[in-house]
């Protein structure tokens, strides 16, 4: 199978269009045929060696978390696919090696669930990691009701993206987080866009005076800061990209696979109140391209390799 492999840390240039035998299928598993796989920050913060004091990483390794595809086969023990089955899957194992990056993946089940029928397969991709994101933070930590407010910093990217539509989803209004180039494509999610940056939290109140019941951090800096000032408690504000919000009370999420959480997500596109906004597609070939676009973080929506 060809697969996008690194076998050093590095930059774009230690990624390699490479030829590798095909993975192995587990009594657990089923091998996927990958048709998409989106790309994500921590997929080059990987790369460039920011996250080996947290994950155990084998080289060389194959890229890539997210997929969508057709399971080719399935182990002596899965019940839950068979081949044909068109699957979306955030498969995360317990160590860094045999990644999404490649033509085919051994995925365990635990990672994967039913590919929703209304997303096509690019947009299919981009959704596991990014979804199931917003999702275990609105839904698992910060416990959003309908009728709350919910503040999303940075709405127009990936995550904050689909964190728009499922706050929506669950009956909240959505203040969101952009620049100004943004803030029609915000509203056409639904959420009411405010600009980041100084004064974030006066421009919040003027739409609501009274603060926000729960908030939600996708960029770091001070967005905790600038939350705590909107928040009634420090338990109403969960961080991806600050840890310290913890020891402020508050709650850091890290996505963890889960096939309740994926199908849920599916659910929610077969009934039409989410999609997945793919900014750009590239190949699997330029899977390096793709990363240094992800890097620059101006990106509205995902963006997604395509496997021919």
């Amino acid at each position: 199978m060809k697969a996008i492999v690194i076998k050093q840390y590095g930059g774009p240039e230690v990624v390699e269009y490479t030829e590798l035998p095909d993975p192995k299928v587990g009594p657990d598993s089923v091998l996927v045929r990958v048709k998409a796989a989106g790309v994500n920050p921590v997929d080059w913060k990987i790369r460039e060696g920011y996250l080996d004091g947290l994950l155990d990483v084998h080289f060389p390794l194959v890229m890539g978390w997210d997929l969508a595809g057709v399971v080719q086969a399935v182990g002596g023990a899965v019940t839950e696919f068979k081949p044909g089955d068109e699957v979306i899957g955030y498969v995360r194992k317990d160590w860094v090696e045999h990644g999404t990056y490649a033509e085919l993946v051994s995925a365990p089940v635990r990672t994967l669930a039913l590919k929703p029928a209304a997303l096509d397969w690019a947009q299919a991709g981009g959704l596991p990691l990014a979804g199931l994101t917003a999702y275990q933070a609105l839904v698992k930590a910060l416990r959003v009701r309908s009728g709350e407010t919910v503040l999303v910093h940075a709405a127009a990217g990936g995550v904050g993206s689909l964190a728009v539509q499922i706050a929506k989803a669950l009956g909240a209004r959505v203040i969101g987080t952009a620049s100004e180039r943004n803030h029609a494509y915000l509203r056409g999610l639904g959420a009411e866009p405010v600009t980041y940056g100084e004064g974030l939290a006066d421009r919040v109140r003027t739409l609501a005076p009274d603060g926000v019941d729960a908030a939600l951090d996708l960029v770091g800096g001070t967005a905790v800061a600038v939350s705590r000032e909107l928040v009634a408690g420090p338990a109403r504000i969960a961080s991806i990209a600050d840890y310290g919000v913890v020891a402020q009370g508050g709650h850091y999420v890290f996505v963890r696979p889960d096939t309740a959480d994926l199908t849920e997500l599916a659910a929610l596109a077969d009934q039409g109140k989410l999609t997945v906004p793919v900014a750009s597609t590239f190949p699997l070939a330029q899977a390096a391209s793709a990363q240094a676009l992800n890097a620059e973080g101006r990106t509205r929506g995902k963006i997604v390799l395509l496997v021919d």
